[in-house]
């Protein structure tokens, strides 16, 4: 049962760590924290699901899509909701993206109805077992692929020019500008980023839920923003360790005392790593 239930973290783990390091990576460059990423994170599974239904597309092509429209959402809030408030008190961008989410949350509300949506492709998902632990396909496609985009932005932000131009920005937005970076291209940049991962991590949950609704993105989201937190916000690496360690000790959380605590461990590890560990367990910015 331990393992089964490691294994089920690691899973949704996985899907925090994505959206977590939208919110990381923004927090890295602009010191802000985007509370409309769980609504980024609907929107993806939404265009996915529209795609599908509608065109009747193939599945990884709706999939690549649905990043996309993730991804767009996101650069269109950082002009709108984000860039005119750049250089006002922390407090006006922190409400703008209070609202940023409300609004998000209530246009699809508006547009879809309060109804889940099943997820309008299904799969034949295998189960294999593995020294007693039985584990689906559909767990290790979503681990897997989840790994796989982490792998490429640490890739990216490492070895890429635009990468590069990205942690100088986030170091130093002034020496960056006079270096020839377009700053503000690079911030839009980073939120296409981190808007198409939150994107990807919706589309995996709506398949593994085999559900979307316009408020699937309100407790990821938080427990997200709790996993950055965790790993230390602005840092990379760390999102990805936080997402990991809270998916897994939320699973263990609900296995061996209640289902009940599942939805609280998230928020009682958030307290004690601000009472304990302000800058996270690998610390603050780091690329």
């Amino acid at each position: 049962m331990f393992l089964q239930q490691v294994l089920n973290g690691l899973t949704t783990g996985s899907v925090y760590a994505l959206i977590a390091l939208g919110y990381t990576m923004i927090y890295g460059i602009l010191g802000l924290i985007n509370f409309a990423q769980g609504e980024i994170y609907m929107a993806g599974a939404f265009v996915t699901v529209l795609l599908l239904e509608i065109y009747q597309l193939n599945f990884f092509v709706a999939f690549l899509l649905g990043m996309g429209g993730a991804a767009l959402l996101g650069v269109v809030l950082e002009r709108v909701a984000f860039r005119p408030l750049r250089g006002a008190h922390p407090l006006v961008p922190l409400i703008s993206a209070i609202g940023a989410s409300i609004f998000l949350q209530s246009l699809a509300l508006l547009l879809f109805g309060p109804a889940d949506r099943s997820f309008p492709v299904q799969f034949d998902f295998a189960t294999i077992d593995l020294g007693g632990v039985p584990v689906s396909s559909l767990q290790g496609a979503i681990l897997g692929s989840a790994l796989l985009f982490m792998a490429a932005l640490v890739l990216f932000v490492k070895y890429t020019k635009f990468g590069k131009a990205i942690v100088a920005t986030s170091l130093d937005p002034d020496t960056a500008r006079l270096m020839g970076i377009n700053v503000d291209r690079m911030i839009s940049l980073t939120f296409l980023i981190g808007s198409a991962l939150s994107g990807a991590a919706g589309i995996m949950m709506a398949i593994y839920y085999n559900a979307t609704y316009p408020r699937m993105g309100l407790l990821p989201g938080l427990k997200a923003f709790s996993a950055a937190v965790l790993g230390g916000v602005g840092n990379i690496p760390g999102a990805i360790v936080g997402g990991l360690v809270l998916g897994v000790a939320e699973n263990l959380g609900a296995a061996y005392f209640s289902s009940g605590y599942k939805d609280g461990v998230a928020f009682a590890i958030l307290i004690l790593v601000l009472l304990v560990r302000p800058k996270g367990l690998l610390g603050g910015k780091s690329h």
